[in-house]
């Protein structure tokens, strides 16, 4: 069985990607709420669950949300960003901007007729309860993925320059081909299968086109808004995950140092994972230029790519610089 979007060219055509630190928000927590867990995400976790511990977080009024017996949450909680990498502050303005009407629809499909007193007083006073939301949502983030956030995003946008090739390569059956597993195209329709549908359902889909977006600390399947007033997301794993808690966690093997020279074996060591100039030698505790005139030896060897997205320069390993480390 599968969730079915039907997409015609003019939808195809306004496709896009974007990056959200609130659907990155939103995603830790309920990964701290055992919802979806997915393993991948084990350092992190443990980091969160210390940085919690002496002095937790008031999400009285986020958590029963997002933590709760039934399958689903509120999907207005994550809106459709904007612009292709907004701030914090860009997408818990498109929050609090909501409409009573959708809060209130959104709360009846996940709860029921008979709310819960959170979700009540949420559909009662739905503008003051996505104030409190905001900023609730607005403290977790800044404890638990801005101290992050650089590495994170670095991660995001790596996926989205793989996926801009895909397309520009292969049109929409390479990127969807490519995207997930459980993604299938074809016949101007995106499916997602698998045995967490019972049964075929057509997503009310929203204005314009889809909104493509990688969580680096989420679940490990493809979630797919079924029905909103604005732009559908399809929010799924993103490339890279896996290094982003463990690159330059540990020492260069011995044998990559003599080879290449302590410092450039430490970046390539914590180029497991994409990064900036500026965050590696934040990292690294050295200066960007010294960071700058390492990796434009390891570029020369072939060991280091880089990539342009936005206004960064992403710096990552080649499949040469992989086989190098995994062979040392």
């Amino acid at each position: 069985m599968a969730l079915t979007i039907e997409l015609g060219v003019a939808e195809l055509a306004e496709t896009r990607f974007a990056i959200s630190p609130l659907s990155e928000t939103v995603s830790a927590l309920r990964q701290l709420g055992d919802r979806d867990r997915h393993p991948i995400n084990r350092h992190w976790l443990r980091w969160a669950a210390g940085e919690l511990a002496g002095r937790p977080l008031d999400l009285s009024h986020t958590w029963p949300l997002i933590v709760s017996d039934r399958p689903n949450w509120p999907e207005f909680l994550i809106p459709a960003p904007l612009g292709a990498w907004p701030s914090i502050e860009d997408d818990l303005a498109a929050l609090r901007r909501t409409p009573a009407s959708q809060v209130r629809t959104s709360l009846r499909r996940v709860f029921g007729d008979e709310l819960p007193a959170p979700a009540a007083r949420l559909a009662e006073r739905p503008e003051a309860g996505l104030r409190a939301i905001a900023r609730e949502l607005r403290a977790a983030h800044d404890r638990l993925i801005a101290p992050h956030w650089a590495r994170i995003r670095a991660v995001l946008d790596a996926d989205v320059l793989h996926r801009a090739k895909q397309m520009a390569a292969g049109g929409a059956a390479r990127l969807f081909a490519d995207l997930h597993p459980d993604l299938h195209w074809g016949d101007g329709r995106l499916r997602l299968a698998g045995a967490r549908w019972r049964a075929e359902r057509l997503v009310d889909r929203g204005p314009g086109g889809l909104v493509l977006m990688p969580v680096a600390l989420g679940s490990p399947h493809v979630l797919i808004k079924k029905r909103t007033s604005t732009q559908t997301t399809v929010r799924y794993p993103a490339r890279g995950v896996g290094t982003l808690w463990i690159a330059g966690a540990q020492a260069p093997a011995g044998s990559t140092v003599r080879l290449l020279g302590r410092a450039r074996a430490e970046l390539l060591e914590a180029l497991r994972s994409p990064a900036t100039t500026t965050d590696l030698a934040r990292a690294l505790g050295v200066t960007p230029s010294a960071v700058s005139q390492h990796l434009r030896v390891l570029r020369e060897s072939g060991l280091v790519a880089r990539e342009r997205s936005g206004r960064n320069v992403l710096y990552l390993t080649t499949a040469l610089g992989t086989s190098l480390i995994a062979a040392a």
